[in-house]
C-alpha cells in the first residue's frame, strides 16, 4: 500500500504544490519564501519520517499569513489523501517534546472530526521576521484539512524559537506514531463505526 499524495492549491493569494510520502525517511525539499516556516516544516519531515516536498509562492509583499495558512491547508489535505480510508493505522498518539527549557505536549486523533486546542503563548510578536501568531494559524489549517483532533500545549518555556519548534517537532513525533500501521488492527479501520 503506497501512502503518498500530491496537492496543488492555486488562489489569487498563493500557489502551492505539495507532495508527501508517509512511509518515507524524512527527506525534505521545502521552499516557501518564509525561512522560519521552512525550518519548522523540515522538522515535521525529519522527525515524522515523512518525505515532504513543498513549493509555495505567496503574497509576501503583504505579509506571511496567507502563505502560512495555505501551506497548512494543502499539507493537511495531502496527509488526509495519503491516508486513504485509514485502515490499519494506530490513529491516536501523543508526544511530550522537550527542547532545552521548553516542554510541549501534543496529542492527536485522526478522528475525521477536525478540532484544535492550542494552549501556547509567546512573549514576543515575532521570531525573526515571522509573526508568532502564525504558528497557531498553521496548526488550525492543518488540523482542519487533515481531519484531525489536535491538542497542543506548551507546559513551560522561555525562548520563543524553542516554544515554536517544540510544537512542530511534537506534531511530527505524534504524527509518526498515529499514522504507523498497527499489526493488531490487521488492516481494519480503527473505529467501532467502521469508518473515519
Amino acid at each position: 500500500m503506497k501512502r503518498h499524495a500530491t496537492i496543488s492549491r492555486q488562489t489569487k493569494e498563493t500557489a502551492i504544490d505539495i507532495a508527501v510520502n508517509l512511509d518515507g525517511t524524512g527527506v525534505a525539499s521545502i521552499s516557501s519564501g518564509i525561512g522560519f516556516l521552512d525550518h519548522m516544516l523540515d522538522q515535521v519531515a525529519r522527525h515524522g519520517l515523512i518525505d515532504l516536498t513543498i513549493k509555495a509562492k505567496g503574497d509576501l509583499h503583504i505579509d506571511m499569513h496567507h502563505t502560512t495558512e495555505d501551506i497548512g491547508i494543502a499539507l493537511g489535505q495531502a496527509v488526509r489523501q495519503a491516508l486513504g480510508d485509514m485502515a490499519g493505522i494506530t490513529r491516536y498518539a501523543h508526544c511530550y517534546l522537550p527542547m532545552d527549557e521548553t516542554l510541549t505536549r501534543v496529542a492527536l486523533d485522526f478522528s475525521g472530526r477536525p478540532f484544535l486546542v492550542f494552549k501556547t503563548s509567546f512573549s514576543a510578536p515575532k521570531i525573526g521576521e515571522f509573526d508568532t501568531e502564525l504558528v497557531r494559524e498553521f496548526f488550525q489549517a492543518f488540523a482542519s484539512h487533515a481531519g484531525l483532533t489536535l491538542h497542543v500545549e506548551t507546559l513551560y518555556g522561555l525562548n520563543n524559537h524553542h516554544i515554536a519548534e517544540s510544537c512542530f517537532k511534537g506534531l511530527a513525533r505524534a504524527l509518526r506514531q498515529a499514522i504507523a500501521l498497527d499489526p493488531g488492527q490487521a488492516g481494519r479501520i480503527p473505529s467501532t463505526k467502521g469508518s473515519l
